[in-house]
């Protein structure tokens, strides 16, 4: 590190009298957290993983208890199917290979609890089929995933 003499105030002689300064420059720091702070902001939204669904809204829900040891089967606009047992492994399957994999996720925990959220634009006909499958699979602990609505009057 770098230190500044200034010369002592007082008498003018031919010989100054230097002192050393002993203040801390803390300009270098604020400007690396600065940058920090931008990268942070910066990366942050990145972070969010996940299957860009839309949920349909309900009036009256209740909100979902946190559990580790629920699945989230999640059904696209396109009609494809995800099922993720965390968050961060979402796996694509074929609606006839959807019914095995759940059925040996049972097999390991008979008390399982699956989530479906089904975006709101997905033929009904297709909730249905996988619906089918989630049953047949033996799962009777299942919750459809949704919004709350937005607006409070809208409530009928």
């Amino acid at each position: 590190m770098a230190s500044f003499i200034k010369p002592s105030s007082g008498v003018k002689t031919s010989r100054r009298a230097f002192t050393a300064v002993s203040e801390i420059n803390v300009t270098p720091m604020v400007d690396v957290m600065l940058v920090l702070l931008v990268i942070f902001i910066v990366t942050a939204p990145l972070l969010t993983t996940g299957v860009n669904v839309n949920l349909p809204q309900t009036a009256r829900t209740k909100s979902l208890p946190q559990d580790n040891t629920a699945l989230t089967l999640t059904v696209e606009k396109d009609g494809s199917i995800s099922l993720n047992a965390a968050k961060e492994d979402a796996v694509r399957l074929e609606l006839d290979a959807l019914g095995g994999r759940l059925a040996a996720v049972r097999e390991a925990n008979p008390q399982v609890r699956v989530y479906v959220k089904g975006d709101r634009d997905v033929p009904y006909g297709r909730m249905m089929e996988v619906m089918a499958e989630v049953t047949a699979a033996g799962i009777t602990q299942v919750a459809f995933v949704t919004d709350p609505r937005r607006n409070p009057r809208a409530q009928h």
